[in-house]
């Protein structure tokens, strides 16, 4: 009997998230700011992140499902039922022990996808100061193993000039990548492809760090409001969790039409959490329309074509998908990598009511039959590349 995938290859898992600790803001903000601190509080039973004294529409058993036998909106009531492995970072390496995975990429979940959740705080200084809390506390989440658990610095990303700052700051403390907002439109800010953001852009080059854009990035807000939208909870978590994968397709195009690749040819930038099998379409249409659009004669500077600066420095994740898995890396075996989405309602954390395969059991049933360094690639080499792993 063959050997699993798992035993050949130190997986890396390129997406998993941290359930915050309830203190993890009011133990380290100065009290001068009050109850605008972000803090859990218990509302009609569940726990809530309350941000700027407003219910954040958050809590940490919505996002923490792992091994939870429901599916959404069904979910934990409290940060106490969560499993101890989504909080604690001992427990964590526990679970990569037990699943076989080397490795493991950290997201947050209380302040966004992107940040946003802290514009709520509506004071610069406050909302500057939650950010390096949190980057603070997943340095030290980290630290349990830095060779295993791989921080993802979160992002000011309404001040660019904190955000640079920021970049440099949690450069040197060991961050590994920065999670970027990948609809800054939703919170007023200017696109993605706006110069306004090519201080950061060449600070995240300077340091070797990759862009993350990971999908959900706009407001819990509008998410919720899809979310109880006339055709049932059920129906509606799944309409958007499938459409989210897409929507970072505008992110890819904002970065390679807008010049941004062409500007900054060494930053890698990464889609997060959106699956891989559009790619291909999204690519093949984007190459189509930028000869039918001419976009060599207005911008002669442009020197490769779109498919062809995904190839150089931009990459997807997947967890789920098997036919529209192979054919993406038949197409971009150098632009694939792995996750789990640990510990998401829609993560390779099987409960009884999902489809959800175990990691180990997931791999050796998509990639098997294919080349083996296809496989080191997907598994291992690609991501010890753009995030600098041992």
């Amino acid at each position: 009997m063959s050997k699993s995938f798992f035993d050949r290859h130190r997986a890396v898992d390129t997406d998993a998230h941290v359930t915050e600790p309830p203190d993890l803001w009011t133990s380290r903000l100065p009290k001068k700011w009050g109850d605008a601190v972000p803090r859990l509080e218990r509302i009609e039973g569940r726990d809530v992140w309350v941000m700027g004294g407003k219910n954040a529409g958050m809590g940490p058993g919505m996002v923490t499902a792992a091994g939870f036998d429901g599916t959404f909106p069904e979910s934990r009531m409290t940060f106490d039922e969560c499993p101890v492995e989504s909080w604690d970072p001992k427990a964590r390496l526990s679970l990569l022990d037990a699943d076989g995975i080397h490795a493991q990429l950290i997201y947050p979940n209380a302040g966004g996808f992107g940040s946003g959740a802290f514009i709520a705080l509506e004071q610069p200084e406050l909302m500057l100061a939650c950010v390096q809390a949190y980057n603070d506390f997943l340095i030290e989440w980290c630290s349990a193993d830095p060779n295993r658990l791989i921080p993802v610095m979160a992002s000011p990303f309404w001040d660019v000039d904190a955000w640079v700052g920021e970049i440099e700051r949690c450069a040197k403390l060991g961050h590994k990548a920065v999670l970027a907002c990948n609809q800054p439109k939703t919170w007023g800010q200017p696109a993605l492809f706006e110069p306004h953001w090519d201080r950061v852009y060449a600070a995240a080059q300077d340091h070797d760090l990759s862009i993350s854009f990971h999908i959900g990035g706009g407001s819990f807000e509008d998410m919720a409001a899809e979310f109880s939208a006339s055709g049932g909870p059920k129906a509606n978590f799944a309409r958007v969790s499938s459409t989210l994968f897409a929507d970072n397709s505008k992110q890819i195009a904002d970065v390679i039409f807008g010049g941004v690749c062409h500007r900054f040819p060494k930053l890698d930038f990464v889609s997060v959490e959106s699956g891989v099998g559009w790619i291909g379409s999204a690519l093949e249409a984007m190459d189509w329309q930028w000869r039918n659009g001419g976009v060599s004669k207005e911008h002669p500077e442009y020197d490769l074509l779109p498919t062809e600066y995904f190839e150089r420095q931009i990459y997807g994740c997947f967890w789920f998908e098997e036919n529209a898995l192979r054919q993406a890396l038949e197409r971009f075996p150098n632009n694939i990598m792995w996750e789990t989405d640990y510990p998401h309602p829609t993560s390779m954390s099987p409960g009884p009511a999902t489809p959800a395969l175990p990691p180990r059991d997931y791999i050796d049933q998509v990639l098997a039959g294919l080349p083996e360094d296809v496989v080191h690639n997907v598994l291992e080499g690609t991501p010890a590349r753009i995030y600098n792993l041992n």
